[in-house]
């Protein structure tokens, strides 16, 4: 690189925060259908000011006003380098377990707190206003780079799936929603539901926020509260008890990263269990996978070298009068097959009255190593911070990059950094956020050459 483009990028480090804390103040979390929009109205008007911001900075903007998705782009050509992100997030969960109101954007200790800040946000804003650096530089663009804006990543990537119905495909290009250096293999993402009829009269249940999170509560107000008490003091699991019933408690994570996390509604299903609950999908839950998320007792130690192990999560537990409904998040080996899992799964399920349901599913991410693009941003992240050591990764998660051919997760998370995603509390570190735009901007000068 000849170009210098770091006064600029230190002169945008305020606006860019300002504007990550303008979209944070949105609650983007899907409501289906909400207002007349297809995720709600919140996602819309999240949409809307990722291009306000965009159109501010000198992009051209596009936004039906439809609720899906949006992009903003620079440059010339036939080629187009993508930068793919999304602008909807998951629900806070409890607020009482959040310092600070999650949707109130809030600066401590050098850290920005608020859902939304690390995912995703802060990453996109990061490197759109790295962007703004390099044309602030006079950087001519020999590449097109558009900004595409999605409204639904954390459930089922209508958004999109509208966009590629719709649009021009990137040539190549990168989601700034995962770490660095970069992530060349994502698994398969499965999320299925296991469904029975309520026949034993279980207890109603509306636990867990989402299929792609680890639930950190699971709050328990039905009978034999005593008996349910006695058995999670004996097993070791933590709980509260008040007027409201029995909070048992656990750790919230990522469903990608559930080693990091305690799964509230596992340690429920067990204690439930263990009393004499008879509903099928707590006797499911409890007698199978239980704690493990590994879920060997199903599976067996499915694993590969890329990408390692499978993993299971228990994200959401319903049961109404008529029915009962367990959520399940599976993320699988990128060398493994599908037939591998979703037959070992109904068989399971089977043998406890429940019925498949297949819910979402998104196929494996695989980039060689030695695709240019892999070797080009590797290069560049080497650059910029002097890291040799870093390397590729292969991970659970599942970003915009699977969306797109020739597309890799590319930061914003620097190695050894907190994963505060999904949490109560999640924040980024601003100085990290600010050493990312670095990179971003080389990246993207390289990438339109």
């Amino acid at each position: 690189m000849t170009v210098d483009f770091q006064p600029q990028l230190e002169q945008l480090h305020r606006p860019m925060t300002e504007a990550i804390k303008d979209l944070v103040r949105i609650p983007s979390f899907l409501v289906e259908g909400g207002e007349g929009y297809p995720f709600g109205k919140a996602v819309h008007e999240a949409l809307q000011k990722a291009v306000d911001i965009a159109a501010g900075l000198g992009f051209r903007t596009w936004y039906d006003g439809a609720g899906y998705y949006a992009w903003a782009e620079i440059g010339e050509g036939e080629e187009m380098v993508g930068v793919i992100g999304h602008m909807d997030v998951v629900p806070p969960g409890n607020p009482g377990y959040w310092t600070t109101p999650p949707f109130e954007p809030t600066e401590r200790n050098g850290k920005l707190y608020g859902r939304g800040a690390q995912d995703d946000k802060g990453p996109m804003m990061a490197a759109l206003f790295a962007v703004k650096a390099l044309m602030d530089a006079g950087v001519s663009f020999q590449r097109r780079v558009r900004f595409i804006f999605g409204g639904d990543e954390e459930n089922h990537w209508r958004g999109m799936a509208r966009y590629l119905a719709r649009e021009e495909i990137p040539t190549m290009g990168f989601t700034p929603d995962a770490e660095f250096p970069l992530i060349f293999a994502e698994k398969h993402i499965l999320q299925v539901t296991l469904a029975a009829p309520n026949e034993a009269n279980a207890p109603a249940l509306d636990l867990g926020t989402a299929f792609n999170a680890v639930p950190g509560e699971a709050l328990y107000a039905g009978p034999h509260q005593d008996e349910l008490v006695a058995k999670l003091a004996e097993l070791g699991f933590e709980f509260e008890r008040s007027d409201a019933g029995v909070r048992v408690l656990g750790k919230a994570a990522h469903a990608s990263l559930p080693e990091k996390g305690v799964n509230a509604i596992a340690r429920l299903a067990i204690a439930l269990d263990a009393i004499g609950c008879q509903a099928k999908t707590i006797r499911f839950l409890a007698q199978t996978a239980g704690m493990d998320y590994r879920a060997e007792a199903i599976f067996g130690p499915l694993e590969d070298e890329v990408s390692g192990k499978l993993t299971f999560n228990a994200g959401k537990l319903t049961i109404t009068p008529d029915e009962e409904r367990l959520g399940i998040d599976m993320r699988i080996p990128v060398t493994a097959s599908k037939e591998q899992v979703v037959e070992p799964l109904k068989e399971a399920a089977a043998r406890f009255g429940l019925s498949y349901q297949e819910h979402a599913w998104k196929a494996s991410l695989y980039v060689p190593l030695d695709h240019p693009l892999v070797k080009t941003l590797l290069r560049v992240y080497r650059q910029v911070t002097g890291d040799e050591d870093a390397q590729p990764l292969a991970i659970g998660g599942g970003t915009y990059a699977r969306a797109m051919p020739n597309c890799v997760a590319f930061g914003p998370n620097f190695p050894g950094s907190p994963e505060t995603a999904h949490q109560a509390d999640e924040y980024v570190i601003l100085d990290e956020l600010y050493r990312a735009m670095d990179i971003y901007a080389a990246a993207i000068y390289e990438l339109t050459r």
